[in-house]
């Protein structure tokens, strides 16, 4: 029988003290710590359950975890106990359901003395039942009882935690509708029961707390947006009042389920995800500062305040089911919702069902009354829809046979609202389910609707309880047996036994924390009078002891035996202490000099498995310290020595340790190589040989340990070439150089396969690992609480709403075609320890005051005339929300800003320019033509009703402009009139293409139809059909038109014949961007999944040939040229693609769109972009941040 206590979990401060920005150790109280699960019952090798999700200490402690001088005191509200609910979402959709209680607890002794944590401190400790059953209220009443026995003075009569193996382990889940489930926690009794299963869904929250925040209007528009799946943020100050009132408005919307990313209670780390482009429905506590995001279209909703924004507007509910709704609504909270709704209307008469409640307070009566009141709704507006499923089989539903029949029976133009909520995942997941179908019997709003139909009651769709349920009573034979009456009390919540496996571990890592303390310790004198000449003695003594140590411990790493966790050993926690405590990396250097002493003495390297990755992990963080402080002979040994260690696989196949370093940015430095090579000629013992072949030498070494890396053949080879170059070895040494080391690279993947450890920018295809099994999992770094956190959240987003498959904006392990991520961080200098990083080739442009909106870059095409080309080539135009428009010209380094235009009142949205002129358009419905050379307005074009989305200027002195008003215009900037409207749309225009040439227009948007007019015969060509969802992004180059949509999908289309020649469905997520290359006649998309996809026509059809996975957020710009490719992503990473056969002269084989390969990206910053273009005459790409900084990224390539 299911259990409905799954996990008793207790989460709060581990022997692992880190800072919510991963740094390691004891930081003092005024930082916020990651919280830890510390105990749980049933153990973790129990097998009943799965094991509690990751992601559950980072969720049910969203602030982290804080450290107090004092515990509980009753004159401070602050150090009260918090008690609140969460809900947390699962890969597949499925919900689990925490109820906890957070409270001050007293550290640890061991913890606080190891980490020298001030004597009597206390931190945040939370205590959580974990359920897959929605019954808030027992999950919450057994969890109070609970904490309130532990802290009675009274005490209990038997262990706690004993009490709470007895709850979780023997209270069933009740059959819904049969039985009535009641057991005791010491003296209390509970009692848990379900409701029938064809009634209502079980729902065990009270509404109250959302009609009691937001006014029926407020509460109306919030229900109306989650039916239109908006991006959704909920704000308040209470954690439980945020998961409540989102529980509740997920209630409101049955039949409907909300299909999207879902979380109550968003961690406050996780705030960035608000940026999110796909729908989502997350709860944020109103502390969390979201000042520097850009919200753009985020429905906010101000729990606290009563009050509801977003800059995109929400089509209302049409009349007359508005009316009959808040009519419903009103009669039903007069009058026990005062102050909100205190008789905005005029209240008179209730209906009996309503004077039975009227004067009663908020119960379970008002809650069901409540969600009737919303199924009525839906019974309403989707009067008859049964008639317009087309085939019951696939659920095809007929939208604009049902929107015609509507009309004509309201007398009402279409409805947006309607049209939009039909369009809904929520609306199609009801067909696809069955829900609508005939063959459902529990179909409650069919049953509504028939009743309705027939005058009856609506109560009389819900199942009759004819009978009073079963009683089942969980008795605990341990409580009332006489004995010797002893009773367990606590003055902290009590730790549950652990394993000497759990207990050994907590010694080892504490032990480890407390060594390197004391030895930090140890460095600073204890008194100012020792002389100079004894420090120094004393700091060899203590080098001496610390090698001595380290060669001990080494030898002792060695001897681990098979099957013993090397993570977990003595050996590998005290050597990894001793590396992170040492300012002076005399840890670090000892540990790498101990292993090259064992290996010169005649060591062979061979590792088994368990040393492998004990060893792997310490070097790899012996070189990150050393790193940090700039020590690059440590970080030089390392290396040498790392490409003599190794274990052998099942194929007896050696894997060496170098080949697991790949992750350290250290290797992506030219300055460290270009000291190593400096290093390796001054040791080199054949100084009279040629110069040039000793360069050459040195070189191949260097080439040697790049293979071994698995640094990608580009990045590899741009370092080699410029320490060439720098030593003038000459063009026939060069080519020698460069087929060495592309026959390295193709040796190291034939032998190993893809690098595991970073994506690779060029992967031969047809080269297969001789390994049956790979190190993927050897190769990954410890998960923190706050990276499992977002790992969570990340795979929400990437969750598929029909088959919940992960695959959006998360990093990938393997991918049949990657690319190396940062292939410019290799110019970057180690100047000083601790530093970041920075870029001679990216330049921050700050001008904007708000979030950057809109970008463009003015080509040699646009501004070409007789005399050659113009001094604006290449500059690059914004747009942002402080409704400011700035000309960038990138000639002038330091000083780029050339002018600022002003004239907008609202967010600017699209920009074009010609030779003289620069057009742009807002959300305050107007386009804007400027002077390019005066930066003078000169034409204000008025006669959009709605946000301009797209603009172009034409030959001619012609604009032409889209706007959401669904409407595409002409204007003659020389009269300020609109000349036509050229085009129609039913909903906004997002999108939208024009040859001049031909005078064919194209545009698209949410309505999800793709219309094609020629705007010289003044007629619509076609209306092309065939996405489910809005149209995002269009090209049209001659006869073919592409189009990319949220539906997942990129189809290509005949212009002249109306027709689709293939529908592109690889993506996992909406297609944001689709471009055309010309010399290729190929096709590349870019979607939200953060995937690359380049498609060839071939005999059999358009195909994918190739799949690039170096971003990790939504494409948000492809731009092809002829022989280079711009893209930009929402993460702020570029990349710049070129075909290097072509460039080289080379014949063109096989798959041409396949030979597009990566040839640099820049170290991509932690920011969200809105916008991407890209300039490739110049090999410039730009990006607009919501922080309203331009970053200017210039490939500075030698062709």
């Amino acid at each position: 029988m299911a259990r409905i206590f799954e996990y008793f979990v207790v989460c709060g401060l581990g022997p692992e003290i880190r800072t919510l920005d991963g740094t390691k150790g004891y930081h003092g109280t005024e930082y916020l710590y990651l919280p830890s699960l510390l105990d749980q019952y049933p153990p973790l090798n129990h097998t009943l359950y799965p094991p509690p999700p990751p992601q559950l200490p980072t969720c049910v402690l969203p602030a982290g975890v804080e450290l107090f001088p004092s515990g509980f005191d009753s004159n401070d509200p602050l150090s009260y106990p918090r008690s609140y609910p969460i809900v947390l979402t699962e890969g597949d959709g499925s919900k689990i359901y925490v109820s906890c209680i957070t409270f001050r607890d007293p550290v640890c002794e061991d913890i606080a003395e190891a980490y020298r944590i001030p004597p009597n401190s206390f931190a945040d400790k939370c205590i959580c039942v974990v359920s897959r059953s929605p019954c808030f209220r027992v999950l919450r009443e057994a969890l109070e009882e609970i904490f309130a026995l532990c802290f009675s003075p009274t005490g209990s009569c038997k262990p706690l935690w004993d009490v709470i193996a007895h709850m979780v382990s023997n209270v069933p889940l009740p059959t819904p509708g049969k039985e009535r489930v009641l057991f005791a926690i010491d003296n209390c009794l509970l009692s848990v029961e379900v409701p029938p299963k064809d009634g209502l869904p079980h729902a065990d929250i009270s509404f109250q707390p959302l009609v009691q925040c937001l006014d029926v209007d407020n509460l109306i528009k919030l229900f109306t947006a989650v039916l239109l799946e908006r991006r959704i943020l909920i704000r308040s100050n209470k954690y439980s009042l945020l998961t409540l009132a989102s529980e509740a408005i997920c209630h409101l919307i049955y039949p409907f389920r909300w299909q999207h990313v879902y979380i109550p209670l968003l961690f406050f780390s996780g705030v960035d995800y608000i940026d999110a482009p796909t729908p989502y429905m997350m709860g944020l506590h109103s502390g969390v500062d979201t000042s520097n995001l850009g919200m753009d279209g985020v429905v906010i909703v101000d729990l606290e305040f009563n009050q509801i924004t977003t800059t995109e507007e929400i089509p209302p509910i049409p009349e007359p089911e508005l009316s009959l709704l808040r009519g419903e609504i009103l009669k039903l909270l007069h009058p026990n919702v005062v102050g909100i709704d205190l008789m905005r209307a005029n209240f008179c008469g209730s209906s009996d069902q309503n004077l039975k409640i009227i004067n009663k307070p908020w119960g379970e009566d008002h809650d069901l009354q409540l969600r009737l009141i919303f199924l009525k709704f839906f019974a309403s507006i989707l009067a008859g829809y049964r008639n317009f499923m087309e085939n019951n089989a696939t659920h095809v539903f007929n939208t604009q046979a049902f929107l015609k029949k509507r009309s004509r029976s309201t007398n009402q133009p279409s409805e947006p609202m309607i049209a939009q909520f039909l369009d809904s995942h929520g609306f199609l997941d009801y067909l696809e389910s069955g829900l609508g179908s005939d063959e459902n019997n529990d179909n409650l709003l069919d049953k509504l609707q028939d009743a309705l139909g027939r005058g009856q009651n609506p109560l009389s769709i819900l199942p009759s309880i004819l009978e009073e349920p079963e009683i089942v009573t969980i008795s605990d034979p341990d409580v009332g047996v006489s004995g010797s009456g002893a009773k367990y009390t606590y003055d902290r919540f009590p730790s549950n036994v652990r394993t000497e496996e759990q207990e050994e571990k907590r010694k080892q890592i504490l032990a480890a924390v407390n060594g390197a303390i004391e030895y930090s310790g140890r460095q600073t004198p204890s008194s100012p009078s020792i002389s100079s000449l004894e420090r120094a003695a004393e700091r060899e003594r203590m080098v001496l002891d610390i090698k001595v140590k380290l060669q001990g411990l080494w030898l002792r790493l060695l001897k681990l035996e098979a099957g013993e966790d090397p993570l977990s050993s003595f050996e590998y926690g005290t050597i990894l202490a001793l590396i992170e405590s040492d300012a002076e990396g005399i840890g670090g250097s000892g540990f790498v000099e101990c292993i090259r002493e064992h290996i010169n003495s005649g060591w062979h390297g061979q590792l088994t498995e368990e040393q492998f990755i004990a060893v792997k992990e310490l070097l790899k963080t012996a070189i990150s310290r050393a790193t940090s402080r700039n020590d690059v002979l440590t970080i030089r040994d390392a290396l040498e020595v790392s490409a003599e260690m190794y274990k052998k696989d099942a194929n007896n196949v050696p894997d060496y340790v170098q080949r697991h370093l790949i992750s350290l940015s250290i290797w992506e430095e030219l300055r460290f190589w270009e000291g190593y090579f400096d290093y390796l000629v001054e040791q080199s013992s054949d100084k009279s040989a040629n110069y040039a072949a000793l360069v050459t030498a040195q070189l191949i070494v260097l080439a040697s340990h790049m293979a071994g890396l698995g640094l990608p053949d580009n990045d590899a080879w741009y370092i080699i070439e410029t320490i060439a170059e720098r030593n003038n070895i000459g063009y026939k040494l060069l080519i020698k150089l460069r087929g060495l080391l592309s026959h390295i690279h193709q040796l190291r993947i034939n032998y190993w396969g893809v690098s595991s450890g970073k994506p690779q920018s060029l992967l031969p295809p047809g080269l297969s690992s001789p390994r049956l099994k790979d190190a993927a999992d050897e190769n990954q770094e410890p998960l923190e609480a706050s990276g499992v956190g977002r790992s969570w959240v990340q795979s929400m987003f990437s969750r598929d709403t029909s088959s919940r498959t992960n695959s959006f904006t998360r990093v990938r392990k393997w991918a049949s075609d990657g690319a190396a991520e940062n292939g410019n961080a290799r110019k970057q200098d180690m100047s000083s320890a601790g530093q970041k990083k920075t870029q001679t080739n990216v330049r921050i442009l700050r001008g904007h005051s708000g979030p950057v909106t809109a970008l463009h870059c003015v080509t040699r095409r646009e501004v070409w005339d007789l005399v050659g080309d113009r001094e604006d080539a290449g500059f690059f135009i914004s747009g942002s929300t402080d409704c400011t428009v700035k000309i960038w010209d990138p000639s002038l380094r330091g000083s780029e800003l050339r002018a600022t235009l002003q004239g907008h009142t609202r967010t600017i949205r699209a920009i074009s320019s010609d030779r003289g002129k620069v057009v742009s358009g807002s959300d305050d419905l107007s386009v804007i033509v400027w002077d390019k050379q005066t930066t003078q307005l000169l034409e204000e074009l008025k006669g959009h009703d709605a946000q301009v989305s797209c603009v172009r200027m034409l030959s001619g002195e012609r604009v032409l402009t889209a706007a959401h008003d669904g409407t595409v215009k002409m204007w003659d900037v020389r009269t300020d009139t609109c000349v036509a409207t050229v085009g129609r749309c039913s909903s906004a225009v997002l999108c939208m293409e024009y040859d001049d040439t031909t005078g064919i227009l194209a545009a698209a948007g949410r309505d999800a139809v793709a219309n094609i007019w020629d705007i010289r015969a003044g007629r619509q060509m076609h209306k092309l059909l065939g996405h489910t969802k809005w149209i995002r992004s269009i090209r049209m180059v001659g006869d073919t038109l592409i189009t990319g949509s949220d539906d997942w999908t990129a189809r290509v289309w005949t212009v002249s014949r109306g027709t689709c020649d293939a529908v592109l469905a690889c993506h996992a997520g909406p297609l944001l961007c689709v471009e055309y290359s010309a010399s290729d006649k190929g096709i590349i998309t870019g979607s939200t999944d953060g995937l690359l996809r380049f498609w060839e026509n071939d005999e059999e059809g358009i195909k994918c040939v190739k799949n690039v996975t170096i971003h990790t957020a939504p494409i948000l710009s492809i731009n092809a040229g002829e022989h280079w490719l711009g893209v930009g992503a929402a993460d702020n990473s570029m990349s710049l693609f070129q075909r290097p056969q072509e460039r080289l002269g080379a014949p063109n084989t096989g798959s041409k769109m396949s030979g597009w390969q990566l040839y640099r990206t820049p170290q991509k910053t932690n920011a969200v972009v809105r916008c991407v273009v890209s300039d490739l005459e110049r090999k410039r790409i730009c990006s607009g941040g919501r922080n309203g900084v331009l970053r200017l990224w210039e490939a500075t390539i030698n062709i």
